[in-house]
């Protein structure tokens, strides 16, 4: 007995790695069992998992959470288009659309939207209604309509843009045109059309300006607190100094006496402008001369300024439009009565500025429209009429009587806004240097 235990001691020893190497495999196999059990219980609990509603909800909401879950839309207007075929776009329904228009009517009126206007809204893309909307109505006020949670309706808010007043002086040398000249010193635009209005009383701008003339000016600016121009306000004073012969005019506005003065209180205002159009040149005066398409000589019964094209064009006086469309060979052409002796004509014009239309009265000074070249035209111009109990005269000779004279008690107080005009100019220059 004690032999065979010897034995089998011996055996084993002399064995030993094919009975390790055995071992490990029985082993091997038993734990691939045990892991291929396990891991088939564990793919069961995990597809379990992953079928529970709950779960299901779980994993919906969180992402959602990471996606907006509003979209916010700046909208730039262009020709042609309303509210509802831009909410159209974003397939707002009929009945969100009917609501919107109901609120914009119960606070805006007849509220309509102009081109190059930015609005704003903002899409519940769960429910795919408007959540706010925000339209502008002027330069310093928009109308908010947020949506109630509670009644689902629109609540209406003003957003009005707090402006300060700035004066501004400037001052330059002519060397191309006044209008050149003004660009270049960073003048807003409707401060040059109102330089030129104030001046196209007196001055042919043709004619009277030479180079190096100068001019000088004091104007009002409103600008947020970021300094960004929103409006322009009144001309303070202007001195367009031609040939070295001061010209100026100061503003002046008390109990109806309002407008430009010259030093001794004379109104710059006229019936009529004597030129309805800054930077031109006077291409054709009034007389015979061949006509320029039809080839044979005729009576040219107005004035025909040469200026670029879209240069905008003001009325030379105030009155009522009598024609605002087509007028064949004058192409696009606006006329205007004044009174009961005078008619103006504007032929060529490429387009006419906002609500400029046939019955609407207009400003002297105001852009009625823009400089073209339709109808029989060889170049963008302006043709100017002047038309005197029916017949049409010369422009550029027309004799018309000088502005009202400031006296007594108003005089008194044109003088001292004068003078307080003329400190706050030499504080500015002072203050410059």
């Amino acid at each position: 007995m004690k032999l065979n235990l010897r034995l089998i001691q011996f055996k084993i020893l002399k064995n030993f790695e094919f009975f390790f190497v055995l071992l490990l495999i029985l082993i091997s196999i038993i734990l691939t069992q045990l892991y291929n059990t396990s891991k088939n219980h564990t793919e069961k609990e995990y597809i379990k998992v992953l079928n529970n509603l709950f779960f299901k909800k779980t994993v919906k909401n969180i992402f959602d959470n990471f996606s907006p879950k509003y979209l916010n839309i700046d909208h730039i207007i262009v020709q042609n288009e309303s509210l509802n075929s831009i909410l159209n776009k974003y397939e707002i329904d009929d009945k969100e659309l009917k609501l919107i228009s109901n609120e914009l009517q119960s606070k805006l009126k007849k509220y309509t939207l102009k081109v190059d206007q930015k609005i704003s809204f903002t899409i519940n893309k769960k429910n795919n209604k408007i959540s706010k909307l925000i339209l502008p109505v002027s330069k310093t006020r928009k109308v908010l309509f947020s949506r109630d949670l509670e009644t689902d309706n629109f609540i209406a808010t003003d957003i009005i843009t707090n402006l300060n007043k700035r004066i501004i002086y400037n001052e330059g040398k002519i060397t191309q045109s006044l209008y050149r000249s003004a660009i270049n010193q960073k003048i807003p635009a409707n401060i040059i059309i109102e330089f030129a209005r104030i001046y196209g009383f007196q001055i042919d701008f043709q004619r009277d300006i030479r180079r190096n003339d100068t001019y000088q000016i004091i104007y009002e600016v409103f600008e947020d607190d970021n300094k960004k121009i929103f409006n322009t306000g009144n001309i303070v004073f202007a001195d367009l100094n031609l040939s070295n012969q001061s010209n100026a005019f100061y503003y002046f506005n008390d109990n109806g006496d309002e407008g430009h003065f010259d030093i001794n209180g004379k109104s710059v205002k006229k019936a009529l402008m004597k030129t309805p159009i800054n930077g031109a040149r006077l291409s054709s005066p009034y007389g015979m001369r061949k006509h320029p398409i039809d080839g044979y000589n005729k009576m040219h019964r107005g004035t025909d300024f040469a200026a670029p094209m879209g240069t905008p064009i003001m009325a030379s006086g105030d009155g009522v439009i009598t024609k605002a469309s087509w007028c064949g060979g004058g192409g696009n052409c606006i006329k205007i009565r004044h009174n009961l002796s005078y008619t103006t004509v504007y032929a060529h014009l490429s387009k006419f500025a906002a609500n400029i239309k046939k019955g609407k009265r207009v400003k002297q000074g105001q852009t009625i429209g823009f400089v073209g070249s339709t109808g029989k035209s060889t170049g963008p111009h302006l043709h100017y009429e002047v038309i005197h109990n029916g017949k049409r005269i010369n422009s550029q000779t027309l004799k018309l009587p000088s502005g009202k004279v400031l006296k007594n008690k108003p005089r008194e107080l044109f003088e001292v806004s004068k003078l307080k005009i003329n400190v706050l100019k030499s504080e500015i220059i002072a203050g410059i240097n």
